[in-house]
């Protein structure tokens, strides 16, 4: 597997253990992948050698291995794991949002991915609408 695997894997299951962060601005898991690979690769080379994916292990080994893991990958996974909390909370919770300006601006269109088109589209939609829009990433 290539080592842009290998760091979605770890930030997929950082996401998981470190829920409940501090709100950060999202980025996209590309994004997030990149940023791991930039400031993390080393340390995952160095302290996580051979290890397979799945299960956990990566995110273990830094974890394990935390003492000795470099400043920049420390904060680079505290960011990235802050923004896509903030993002899959955001994807959660938009329709909660959003609600009003669903019953409002897109009356009777049918399906999750059309009224979400309707509200992208549509510039009137309230300013927690739309925020909740862009921190979800689809906008």
């Amino acid at each position: 597997m290539s080592r842009r695997s290998n760091l979605f894997a770890a930030v997929t299951l950082a996401c998981i253990t470190h829920a409940g962060l501090v709100q950060a601005e999202t980025m996209s898991y590309a994004d997030a992948i990149t940023k791991l690979a930039d400031d993390c690769g080393g340390d995952i080379r160095k302290f996580c050698k051979g290890l397979n994916l799945g299960g956990g292990r990566i995110a273990d080994c830094l974890e394990q291995n935390a003492a000795k893991v470099s400043p920049v990958c420390k904060a680079s996974v505290t960011s990235v794991v802050q923004s896509i909390s903030l993002r899959e909370q955001a994807q959660a919770a938009y329709s909660d949002v959003c609600k009003g300006d669903i019953a409002q601006r897109c009356r009777g269109i049918k399906g999750d991915g059309n009224i979400l088109a309707c509200l992208v589209k549509n510039k009137l939609v309230s300013g927690k609408c739309s925020q909740a829009i862009t921190d979800a990433g689809w906008r």
